[in-house]
């Protein structure tokens, strides 16, 4: 789960952009087709809910608080009742909501929630990731909907199960891979990477990242101490460990899991392709009370219509060198680096590159100001030192970064619009992640069958 920014910002012509959003009706992103997105073809249940509607929030940590906060820009949802194991933190959720007059029912057990709240719609479920599927299957046979974080589960099995649940239950289950409803994400895979343009041609190479600083483990104030029959009661052994749960093999997937899911789902979701192998190393090299690796580098090599793909990704917990965290898609034609921080997105064009100006005359693509010359091209190769012309995807995306992604859900729920992540096609680019845990757990190559993204 990640560090939120609290806005995105990147310049998409007024004029233009202001068209259409008036053009959209229902605004930004409440239509997939608004961007010439491709959002899956489930359906939302029979029930129709009224404009506003009635929800509740089961794990109310780091990132409950985040979807929280994003929820509370959304007007037209009402949070009735939270949940969390913890009376730390569900009384500073409480007292927060009752500060902009906002009084929910609180619960510790999500099977009460579920037996006393008769007025709920959906179930937004930030737990961590051992109880996904517990919390998830339980609020689905309820007949609720259910926005659940990523990863889905800490195995496979559970995974599936989710979406075993799902099909049963005819409810929606959308996962928190917030990138596929982010508006300069849409446009970069449908109007870039893929759709008729193509701009940066055939794609050869991935590179992708996520580095943190080394850090200290989380703590609790004393007062706040749960005592280990209430945390036994709840899948965990110590204060420690609850705080600290995604280091533990039991409870969550380690860093691959916890950051790299994000973008391994970027590179299938933009290759809409799934890796044929996967070669990784890692190690617990820095952390010594962790029982997950703190750094892994992985390898996934790709079979794509266009032909091989080769990418790179890595995950670092003791540096945040290297630039923070992206996917860089390079091309014969040109290069994207992707980011949900703007600072860090970049896009080139290939000296010897097929033309852009129709991407230039229909605002897809900005062009920056001319590179400079390298100082001196007399005595180096031209194909390494070829001034790349740099360009922007003037694009607006304004909001926390989670907010088109629960937006999505709720409009989805409404009949007006799909999931953009819906639980089955979630579980295929997890199904990459589970592939390379293992590949670092055994030190050996894996081979990832058609089969085995069957959902």
């Amino acid at each position: 789960m990640n560090d939120p920014f609290d806005h995105l910002a990147a310049g998409l012509d007024r004029r233009r952009f202001l068209q259409l959003v008036s053009a959209a009706g229902l605004g930004l992103l409440s239509s997939g087709g608004l961007w010439g997105a491709e959002p899956s073809a489930q359906t939302p249940g029979s029930r129709t809910p009224s404009e506003t509607f009635d929800i509740a929030i089961v794990g109310l940590g780091a990132q409950g608080r985040i979807l929280l906060e994003a929820i509370q820009k959304i007007p037209t949802v009402r949070v009735v009742a939270i949940c969390d194991i913890w009376e730390y933190s569900s009384t500073y959720v409480q007292r927060l909501l009752k500060k902009s007059d906002i009084l929910v029912n609180v619960y510790e057990d999500h099977r009460t929630m579920l037996e006393k709240e008769k007025t709920l719609t959906a179930v937004i479920v930030a737990t961590p990731d051992f109880w996904h599927a517990p919390v998830t299957n339980d609020c689905l046979s309820a007949g609720l909907h259910v926005y659940c974080e990523k990863m889905m589960s800490n195995t496979l099995e559970g995974a599936r199960s989710m979406v075993a649940a799902m099909r049963k239950s005819g409810k929606l289950l959308q996962i928190g891979h917030q990138r596929r409803s982010n508006p300069r994400y849409i446009v970069a895979r449908n109007r870039i990477v893929r759709g008729d343009a193509k701009a940066l041609g055939r794609i050869t190479a991935i590179n992708g990242q996520w580095n943190r600083a080394a850090g200290t483990d989380f703590g609790w104030p004393a007062k706040a101490t749960m005592k280990p029959d209430h945390l036994a009661k709840y899948g965990f052994k110590d204060m420690h460990q609850f705080r600290n749960w995604r280091w533990f093999k039991d409870l969550g997937g380690g860093p691959l899991s916890d950051l790299g899911a994000h973008q391994i789902d970027i590179y299938n979701w933009f290759l809409d392709a799934y890796p044929t192998r996967v070669m990784a190393s890692g190690g617990a090299d820095y952390y010594q009370n962790h029982e997950w690796f703190d750094n892994a580098m992985v390898i996934y090599e790709y079979q794509t219509a266009d032909g091989p793909v080769r990418a790179f990704y890595q995950v670092q917990t003791t540096t945040s060198a290297g630039g923070g965290y992206f996917e860089q898609f390079m091309g014969i034609d040109g290069s994207l680096k992707m980011s949900e921080n703007p600072k860090i997105t970049a896009l080139y064009h290939e000296a010897a590159g097929k033309s852009w100006d129709d991407l230039l005359r229909s605002n897809v693509v900005v062009a920056n100001k001319a590179a400079p010359a390298p100082a001196d091209t007399a005595k180096v190769d031209a194909r390494e030192t070829a001034a790349l012309a740099s360009y922007q995807i003037p694009v607006v995306m304004s909001k926390a970064i989670h907010q088109p992604h629960l937006e999505n859900f709720f409009d989805s729920i409404r009949g007006r619009t799909k999931l953009t992540c819906p639980a089955d096609e979630a579980l295929r680019s997890e199904i990459a992640v589970f592939k390379a845990i293992e590949a670092v757990e055994t030190k050996n190559p894996v081979i990832c069958k058609p089969e085995d993204f069957i959902v």
